[in-house]
């Protein structure tokens, strides 16, 4: 029997995807992302915060470099890798990355509506604001749970 390998988070991005165009027009995006869990410890609250080095490949990192920004909480489901490279001093390092498989935006739909500075021309892709009609809403636009 195969094992599995598979990691599923949710955080906010620690900044803007940062995006590269391999050789033969491959695209790769990448960017952290941060997860907090709160405890209590001797009576008081604390917060610890683990990094992730998400890197998402091909359509998935051009959809990435289009609608994600820094701060903007995600869920993500990928797989496990390490990686090897050499740094400039010729000494072996290892990285540890999630390579995502996909990803959902979370958020209210105005987390995701641009700016008046900040528009875009329309294209026929369909709207981002589309894809966040879960359910009924009050007013504000919350879900109403």
């Amino acid at each position: 029997m195969s094992g599995i390998n598979k990691v599923i988070l949710v955080g906010h991005l620690g900044k803007d995807p940062e995006v590269r165009h391999l050789d033969g027009g491959v695209t790769v995006a990448s960017f952290p992302l941060a997860t907090s869990e709160t405890y209590n410890k001797d009576g008081k609250r604390v917060e610890q915060t683990e990094w992730h080095n998400i890197v998402l490949w091909r359509g998935l990192a051009e959809v990435a470099s289009k609608y994600l920004q820094k701060g903007k909480l995600v869920y993500i489901e990928g797989k496990l890798r390490t990686r090897s490279f050499e740094d400039k001093e010729k000494v072996k390092k290892y990285v540890t990355e999630i390579v995502a498989e996909n990803f959902t935006m979370l958020g209210r739909k105005s987390d995701f509506e641009q700016s008046p500075s900040t528009v875009v021309p329309q294209t026929t892709e369909p709207k981002i604001q589309d894809e966040f009609t879960i359910g009924p809403s009050d007013e504000n636009g919350d879900l109403p749970f």
